[in-house]
Order: structure tokens, then sequence, then C-alpha cells
């Protein structure tokens, strides 16, 4: 593919925006072509200053605008399965932030005719496994040096949650990052949760269940457990230890910058996962332009997206009933093996 790669954005809102600015000015290779958002005055503000752009408050609008070559979904998660299937029709590559679909039936859907296509059109978002601290541990768990993994634990705390944010949304939005970085880290499937409830946080909107202690298990023998915090107060953190038979090895302990002032010391808590995670965005888009104009489909594919769809709801409604809930996959489509 010669030429910069035309890009049409679906979505102008807090991720989009930030896709927007990052295809702009921090990826080469790639051009924002197209923007819908049905906002129009937010897609407008999105794209001021960069030239040659339309603007559309539809999907196909977009996807059909002159100069598209692929596609990048950051609309909220229900809005995915009608972009993901419009792009397909259209042959379109694309890179879709997670959930790809939050409903596991319209996750099937998006599966299965990506599968009848016979070939790979989507990448999805899952940009931890961009991060260099995830990449290493995933080097050192591949190499294994320390044994087979036997558990990890995980930490999901967010400063505090939007308005909007519900006690489903701990598990389908917050720790559906830790559910596709555990079946990627230990190259296992989810095949059951559980889902505890301490007393909530005094920080918390009244009736949000926050924090919660989620517990997964894996079809390798493998537990999981994710303290999820969407209002800690104090900063964004992410980290996850692993620990096998001959050793541990854990990520994310914050070893930021060193601020000394009147007395005192400490280092920067990042305050978002556009912070903690800002390298790994730049690294996860570059790679899906790179991998497009080479007419290629690389990284997290609609089969994990698949994945994690299931495991979250199964997890839902573990928080709901308080009961462990079996996690059940549909068999896996060749394109996926």
């Amino acid at each position: 593919m010669g030429g910069l790669l035309g890009v049409a954005v679906l979505g102008a809102g807090h991720m989009g925006a930030d896709h927007i600015r990052r295809l702009d000015r921090v990826v080469s290779g790639a051009r924002v072509a197209a923007v819908a958002d049905l906002d129009s005055t937010r897609a407008k503000e999105a794209v001021a200053g960069i030239g040659e752009v339309s603007v559309h408050t539809e999907v196909e609008a977009a996807l059909d605008a002159p100069g598209v070559e692929a596609a990048l979904i950051a609309s909220p998660g229900p809005a995915h399965e009608e972009a993901l299937l419009a792009a397909f029709a259209r042959g379109l590559p694309v890179l879709c932030e997670k959930p790809m679909v939050p409903e596991s039936a319209g996750a099937l859907r998006v599966l299965e005719a990506e599968a009848r296509l016979g070939r790979r059109l989507a990448q999805i978002g899952f940009m931890r496994r961009y991060d260099t601290e995830y990449r290493r541990l995933k080097a050192l768990l591949d190499d294994g040096r320390l044994g087979r993994p036997l558990m990890l634990h995980c930490t999901h705390r967010n400063v505090s949650s939007p308005p909007d944010f519900t006690s489903a949304m701990l598990i389908d939005s917050s720790v559906s990052h830790e559910i596709d970085a555990a079946r990627w880290l230990l190259g296992q499937e989810i095949t059951a949760v559980t889902v505890l409830r301490p007393r909530p946080s005094s920080g918390a909107p009244g009736g949000l269940l926050d924090p919660q202690f989620v517990l997964f298990e894996t079809d390798g023998g493998a537990l999981v457990d994710v303290e999820v915090f969407v209002n800690c107060g104090f900063g964004y953190q992410v980290r996850c230890e692993a620990v096998c038979e001959a050793g541990s090895a854990r990520i994310g302990d914050d070893h930021g910058m060193l601020v000394t002032s009147r007395g005192s010391a400490g280092t920067e808590v990042p305050q978002d996962y556009l912070v903690r995670f800002a390298d790994a965005y730049d690294r996860e888009v570059q790679a899906w332009v790179t991998a497009t104009r080479q007419g290629r489909v690389t990284g997290p594919s609609t089969w994990d997206g698949y994945a994690a769809s299931v495991a979250a709801e199964a997890g839902v409604r573990a928080l709901e009933n308080g009961t462990r809930v079996t996690v059940d996959l549909a068999p896996r489509p060749d394109l996926y093996r």
C-alpha cells in the first residue's frame, strides 16, 4: 500500500480524540481521512487544524468517505457491533477499542461474520499487550525460567469513576483488560469466575459496589485474582504479579519521577490510563498501521475480543448472583487457531 493510510475514526470522545491526535502527530504512515460522531461539534473540535478531513454523524458515511482505507473504532461499546459489521462489509481493516462488543451474543455474531470472510480484518484494542512491562513479563513466562505459572495477582485502581458508571462496569469495562492480559500472559482460557464484595468504600458513589475482588479459574489450572477499585481517590494504578513454581515477577510498581519538596519525597502517580499507557497506545496504533499498509492483520483477534466478552459477562452474573459462574465458549473457528 503506497502513501499514507487513510483512516476513518469512529467516535470523537475522550478515547477517539486521543487517537485522532495520535494518528495526526505521533504515528507514521497514516492520516485521519474522516471522523464520525453523533455530536458533529465535538467531531469538528477533535480534528481542528487537521486538513482534508471529512466530518460525519453516520458511521456508514465516514466509511464511504473519499480516501478511507481503514477504520479505527473508538465509539461506546454498544455501537461497536454495527461499526465492525459495516467495516467488514466494505473489506476495511479495523482497529476496534475494547470491549469488542459488550454482550457475548453480539461478540459471537462479529466473530462469525469475520470467520465467514475467511480472513482477519480486525485487531482488538487490548493495548496492555503493547506495554513494555507487560511484554517483558510475557517473555519471562514464555521463557519458562520461573517454571509453570500458578497464580496472577492483579490490581486495577482508578482515581474516580464517571457519573454513569455501574457496578457491572467494574468488570465488563475495567477488569476486561485483566481478562485479556491473563489469557495472553498465561496462554490459557478462563473457565469460571467468582466475585467477592467487601463493604463499599465511603468514596464510592451511592449504590456502586466498589471495590470488588474478582477470581478467575483457567483451563491450565491457574488462578487469577483482581482487586478492582475505581474510586481509590489518589491515582491510576495497574499492577500484576505472576507467581510461578520457581519464582515470581511483578510489574507496575510506579517507578516514576521522584519529587522532593519541603521535607518529603515521593513518586508521581498517573491520574488516568491515557497517561499510564500512553506509550502502549502509541505502539499499538503504530503496529496496526504498519501491518495494515503491508496487507497483514496482527495483534489481539476477534476471538480474543469474543472470549473477553464471554468471561466478562460471566463475571457480571457472578457479581449479581453471588455464585461461581462457568465460562462457556463457542468452538474456536479455524481462522483463529
